[in-house]
């Protein structure tokens, strides 16, 4: 079996994006495309999971330049999604889904050893808690973002409804780490207040949980609370947020604390969020905006 430090499972995208900031279409998206590249700076063994059609194969290029191993099951149509941000509050979106690349099976995974997975979806139509299950009797390790049932499709429309997810608690169960943005941490705790719906997703019985919000990210683990604020001078590339700070998260706490694995993710979402597109920095880069508040 090969082995990884960490693997990325979820559908790599085609968006298009409408922002007051500026629009784009056409461009690749989806957290492991986001969250992997974020990851890639520490230097890790990373791979990706993921569902497309092959004629979008050429948007997969990124992560395999980066020296991420790409495992692609190659599927009819490629997920399409539309996002509109109304207003310059960076919690606040509309979603299409134009098209689906369609859920995940236990079939879908090439023969890799064991390692801390992260399932990202965009919308409700790639997991099941049957996949989870699988992947936890295979002894993996999960991180999970609850967008991946929050956020869920009209399949006739392909309107994106954000509603609470009966099956939480037992999703919680199985996550070792949990993630979740201040939109989707009030819709399934009903608390505004950051700490107190990580302490509810934790007693729910996961241990680590993360939440990001426009200003910056929360760290909840045994008992303790941590907020690291972002650093970013502007939001032009505010697309891709969470899955970068989850990324860059996952990939630090490898072998460092949560304090620690916080500010390095802050920093590095940070430095992201001022340009459009995935992280294109170096590990240097992050540290240094840790260290001097600024970028280089």
């Amino acid at each position: 079996m090969t082995s990884y430090d960490l693997l990325f499972v979820g559908h790599i995208t085609i968006d298009e994006i409408v922002a007051k900031e500026g629009s784009a279409r056409g461009v690749p998206g989806g957290a492991p495309f986001f969250g992997a590249l974020a990851a890639s700076c520490s230097r890790r063994r990373i791979a990706v999971v993921t569902r497309m059609a092959v004629e979008d194969e050429g948007c997969l290029a990124p992560l395999r330049d980066a020296g991420i191993d790409v495992y692609l099951r190659p599927v009819t149509h490629t997920t399409h999604m539309r996002v509109i941000h109304p207003t310059e509050n960076v919690d606040e979106r509309l979603m299409y889904q134009t098209g689906d690349a369609g859920f995940f099976s236990l079939e879908d995974m090439p023969p890799l050893g064991p390692c801390l997975a992260h399932l990202g979806a965009l919308t409700d139509r790639e997991f099941t808690t049957g996949f989870m299950k699988g992947l936890k009797e295979r002894g993996f390790r999960l991180s999970v973002d609850m967008q991946n049932f929050v956020r869920q499709v009209d399949v006739r429309t392909g309107v994106v409804h954000f509603n609470d997810v009966p099956g939480k608690r037992e999703i919680a169960v199985m996550a070792d780490i949990i993630k979740l943005d201040v939109t989707e941490a009030e819709i399934l705790t009903g608390a505004v207040d950051l700490e107190e719906a990580a302490v509810i997703v934790g007693e729910w019985g996961c241990p680590e949980i993360i939440i990001t919000r426009s200003d910056g990210v929360l760290a909840r683990y045994r008992g303790r609370t941590y907020f690291e604020r972002f650093s970013n001078k502007s939001s032009h590339g505010r697309t891709g947020r969470g899955d970068t700070t989850i990324g860059a998260y996952l990939a630090r706490r490898l072998d460092h604390d949560v304090e620690g694995s916080l500010k390095f993710a802050a920093a590095l979402a940070s430095i992201k969020m001022e340009s459009p597109g995935p992280f294109r920095g170096t590990l240097e880069d992050v540290l240094f905006r840790i260290f001097s508040g600024d970028r280089p």
